[in-house]
């Protein structure tokens, strides 16, 4: 387990996270918020980047308060585009590798075999100055996972990569959350973060406000309404027909004509709901929730009304 007990850290007066207790097993782990949440003071505790100014963090068994030794289980990489431009993407790799204390053979083994994995042999020798977003983004994950760690800590890690490398990159985290590993990863993509996630912990002012997966920490909010935005042919029938279902809580007319928006108090009847009308001969194009995002999950946990 990765194990906050009680964990508060402040930056004078600003708040970095306060009272964080948490127990993150192996897999993967995502952390949502907005800018300023918290995200990153909790990874740079996890790393020893930074103390708490109270409370316990260990790291499978390891303290953050021994760099040493945490290091040789960790790899991390930063969402900061402050690599050394003026290296090459080997150099970058290699050179980490040194530090954690392989031999120059081993070093240049791994190197290849982590750059390798993250699709950048063709540039490798090329100087990191020279790299797209993306090929930076892939470079630092190279990096961190070189020395093929326990624990990797990537903040930001899917930002300026394309679809297909997005893809390759995700592939690489469930293959370490498969193999009993920890990657615990920030992002702003929800969708992303729902499909690959094996836990996700939502973050607010400095305060963890829900942990499971999206659509269970979603679903568990009984008391807030669903929003769905449903394509019809029929607007006006199909919301008459819905305004007869108890669970609806309102019905209205989507902007620039896009459908209906559509607020349920119940899921599985509304569901239910569509498939009578469906059935009644009248057409549904398609149907989206329309408030799985950060946004709305933010509204509904942290006191926001609709």
């Amino acid at each position: 387990m990765i194990v906050f007990d009680n964990v508060s850290k402040f930056y004078g007066d600003v708040l970095g996270v306060n009272r964080v207790d948490l127990h993150i097993p192996p897999g993967i782990t995502s952390l949502v918020g907005p800018n300023g949440s918290g995200k990153t003071t909790l990874m740079n505790l996890m790393t020893g980047l930074v103390y708490p100014n109270s409370g316990v963090i260990q790291v499978r068994g390891i303290s953050p308060f021994a760099p040493e030794k945490l290091m040789k289980i960790l790899g991390y990489a930063t969402q900061y585009d402050a690599g050394p431009r003026g290296a090459t993407g080997f150099d970058f790799v290699y050179t980490g590798l040194l530090l954690h204390g392989f031999t120059k053979a081993e070093a240049q083994r791994r190197a290849w075999a982590s750059i390798e994995r993250v699709g950048l042999t063709g540039a490798a020798k090329r100087k990191v100055a020279g790299y797209s977003k993306g090929m930076r983004q892939r470079i630092r994950l190279a990096q961190a996972i070189a020395h093929d760690p326990e624990v990797l800590i990537l903040d930001e890690p899917l930002n300026g990569l394309d679809p297909l490398v997005r893809a390759e990159t995700i592939a690489l985290f469930r293959d370490y959350g498969a193999s009993g590993r920890h990657v615990v990863l920030s992002s702003h993509v929800l969708q992303e973060v729902d499909v690959f996630s094996d836990q996700v912990i939502l973050i607010a002012n400095g305060m963890i406000v829900a942990e499971g997966q999206i659509r269970s920490v979603r679903e568990e909010i009984h008391e807030h309404p669903s929003q769905f935005l449903l394509h019809c042919r029929n607007a006006s029938r199909v919301a008459s027909m819905l305004f007869e279902e108890e669970h609806i809580a309102e019905v209205k007319m989507a902007p620039e004509g896009q459908g209906l928006l559509v607020l349920t108090k119940n899921r599985e009847a509304f569901s239910m709901a569509l498939e009578r009308i469906a059935l009644s001969g009248t057409d549904i194009d398609g149907v989206m929730p329309t408030d799985e995002n950060v946004d709305a999950l933010y509204e509904y946990l942290i006191g926001g009304g609709r």
